[in-house]
């Protein structure tokens, strides 16, 4: 789709006011159909709720998000659609609920697959409906006067934590999807001779050899030559059964003042989050900063497309700006890189280790990790 930002006019800037009126975020006289100073607030608003990057402009994640705020569980019925799947706040609505009374849905991502289909079909044959696996009426009446049955915590939180516990301390036989991000024409951020595309793929070779030679089943997302969307990088994620993915990426901002690096993880910022994906993202974070010298920019939570969709914990790392001289020059050296990708496959092994192993951060090397 087109990206609407200010100045844009036209039907489609009418439909993203409708919707951002019915969502209470546009007040006020009806817009004119022209993506003006209050549009865009709005559009950073929502966007900063939603946990997607906060810039104003309406492009297809923020497109997809605005669609899937305007239904509400009851809106519509819902069932499980192969090919086009139902997405929206009301499946997330079912997914929470379903999930509040012990049944297995999931992630609360908003789409309507085949585990939100299962958990449903299990409520509806346990509480004496039709197990047909279609969310109407006389479900909906049921949810609605069922008391919240799990305690002690969020279900799926739970479920992610237990199974952290049960996969053991070692690395070896676990998958984990390697994603560099961008590809193919799409080169991403660029500056100081450096393309973001190129150094994720550089960072993914020498984390992916370090990997494997611990044992790790590896799966890189993509090729130097092709680029698939989030939602494809997640499927093979997802189609592979693995147990984390990492993301790699760069940063870029409007001046050569920012410089840094972050990491990212699934979260709304409002209870739903991934448990285990937030804990890599700070063993992540934690790594890279104490073993380089770049800016510690924290850990956030966000709700894009890959860390969304996959069902496995997934961090995202943006590795220092392209735009900053003092990054760039960082990312231009093989030994950098090197040193970055033993963070890496040291957050990973620390993710699985009991508290009375785990090591300070900064302190475990390859040469501790070859011998556990």
């Amino acid at each position: 789709m087109q990206l609407l930002r200010r100045g844009h006019t036209g039907p489609a800037v009418a439909e993203i006011q409708a919707a951002l009126a019915g969502l209470g975020l546009l007040t006020g006289p009806p817009p004119h159909a022209e993506y003006d100073d209050a549009t865009e607030q709005a559009v950073r608003v929502f966007q900063q709720r939603r946990g997607l990057s906060v810039d104003g402009i309406v492009g297809p994640e923020t497109y997809r998000a605005i669609t899937a705020a305007r239904f509400r569980l009851g809106d519509r019925l819902l069932s499980l659609s192969p090919g086009r799947l139902y997405v929206g706040d009301d499946v997330g609505a079912l997914q929470d609920r379903l999930l509040e009374l012990g049944f297995d849905a999931g992630r609360v991502d908003g789409v309507f697959g085949e585990r939100t289909e299962a958990a449903l079909r299990s409520f509806q044959r346990e509480y004496g409906l039709l197990p047909d696996g279609s969310c109407g009426p006389a479900t909906l009446r049921a949810l609605r006067q069922l008391g919240r049955l799990v305690v002690g915590g969020r279900p799926q939180q739970l479920r992610e934590s237990e199974a952290l516990h049960r996969s053991g301390s070692s690395l070896a036989g676990k998958i984990v999807v390697v994603d560099p991000g961008h590809g193919g024409a799409d080169r991403g951020a660029t500056g100081h001779g450096l393309e973001e595309a190129a150094v994720a793929e550089d960072l993914a070779a020498r984390f992916e050899g370090r990997l494997q030679a611990s044992g790790v089943r590896t799966l890189l997302t993509r090729g130097p030559d092709s680029c698939p969307t989030d939602a494809e990088r997640a499927d093979l994620a997802n189609n592979a059964g693995a147990d984390l993915l990492v993301s790699l990426h760069c940063d870029r901002a409007s001046s050569a003042e920012p410089n840094g690096v972050a990491a990212y993880h699934f979260g709304t910022g409002t209870g739903t989050t991934s448990t285990v994906g937030e804990q890599l993202a700070g063993l992540v974070q934690r790594e890279v900063v104490s073993r380089t010298d770049l800016l510690d920019c924290k850990v956030h939570a966000k709700t894009w497309e890959l860390l969304r969709l996959t069902r496995m914990p997934a961090v995202r790392l943006e590795l220092g700006h392209l735009t900053s001289p003092r990054d760039a020059a960082r990312l231009s050296d093989p030994a950098f890189l090197d040193t970055v990708a033993e963070a890496l496959l040291v957050a990973v092994q620390r993710l699985y280790l009991p508290p009375d192993l785990d090591p300070p951060t900064g302190v475990l090397r390859l040469v501790d990790l070859a011998s556990r």
